[in-house]
């Protein structure tokens, strides 16, 4: 099986956002119907899924895997929130779903043959700190669908994951936005899909006295919560630097009709289609900023 990338010197980089995830699938549906292909892509969170499902070039998954998912049974709720296995019912999200006979059958031989590198966030919890895992970390699905779900762990509302004697929580706590990586790597360009329209800028977390009790034994974590929107402003601000010099196409959504935890199968579907329709019309700059046809 040989797999071709045809963009070799931007990096792609997906970032995360829960459900809002739904309108940039439709982004990446058109990049793969276009046969737009980096050589190098970073996610975080939900934009780790966005991340492996672009390098096994399913733009079925990527469409499922945020709208279709949550008819099933198992995608979560309060009662698996209060069993302890997360309003997004994680385990079963990420290594319940992904086997061949799952609802969301997932090509790892086709993803594996791809030649193009990858980066996902992952934040440790005792270490406090945002570490990305590569392909060469990956020998098996259990252990891709591990690190993708160690970087969705969303605080609070999912369980962290423990993973070779690691707990990690979802990669958002740094920040959000994978530029610090593609940067290390040498990558002077970069093609972003943001999930907040473009202006946002991310508040101050509200409710300090009641993170800083919930995570008592991890101060780590506590931290990053409290200075996590500084990080994420910081990062913007960066993005948007690069953009006016030429180095940055950033891909921000017309608008954002749902939240980070929206459930509601006909609102993602809409949301799909919205983010879609965004991107089939922008194609045209896309093309310009990437140098192709």
């Amino acid at each position: 099986m040989e797999i071709i990338n045809n963009i070799s010197d931007i990096a792609l980089i997906f970032e995360g956002g829960g459900m809002r995830a739904s309108y940039t699938a439709g982004i990446l549906n058109n990049l793969l119907e276009n046969k737009i292909y980096f050589d190098y892509v970073a996610g975080i969170s939900a934009g780790s899924s966005h991340s492996i499902n672009y390098l096994s070039r399913d733009s079925k998954r990527a469409r499922q895997s945020f709208v279709d998912l949550v008819l099933e049974p198992e995608f979560g709720g309060w009662k698996y929130f209060f069993k302890g296995e997360g309003f997004f019912h994680s385990k079963y999200i990420y290594e319940g779903t992904s086997h061949p006979e799952g609802p969301l059958p997932f090509d790892f031989e086709k993803f594996k043959a791809n030649p193009a590198q990858l980066r996902i966030g992952v934040f440790d919890r005792e270490r406090g700190e945002v570490v990305y895992f590569t392909k060469d970390d990956i020998h098996e699905m259990n252990d891709l669908m591990k690190i993708i779900r160690s970087s969705s762990s969303l605080p609070i509302f999912m369980p962290p994951t423990q993973y070779k004697d690691h707990t990690y929580l979802d990669g958002g706590l740094g920040g959000g936005i994978a530029l610090d990586v593609a940067k290390k790597d040498g990558y002077k360009k970069y093609f972003v899909v943001l999930t907040r329209e473009k202006g946002y800028r991310k508040p101050p977390f509200k409710f300090k006295r009641a993170i800083k009790v919930y995570y008592r034994k991890y101060p780590q974590v506590v931290k990053a919560m409290l200075t996590r929107h500084y990080f994420y402003n910081q990062t913007l601000d960066e993005l948007e630097q690069l953009q006016r010099k030429g180095q940055a196409f950033l891909v921000y959504p017309d608008q954002m009709p749902v939240s980070n935890r929206e459930t509601d199968f006909k609102k993602l579907s809409e949301c799909y289609k919205l983010g879609y329709v965004q991107g089939k019309r922008d194609i045209p700059k896309w093309k310009s900023f990437l140098e192709i046809d």
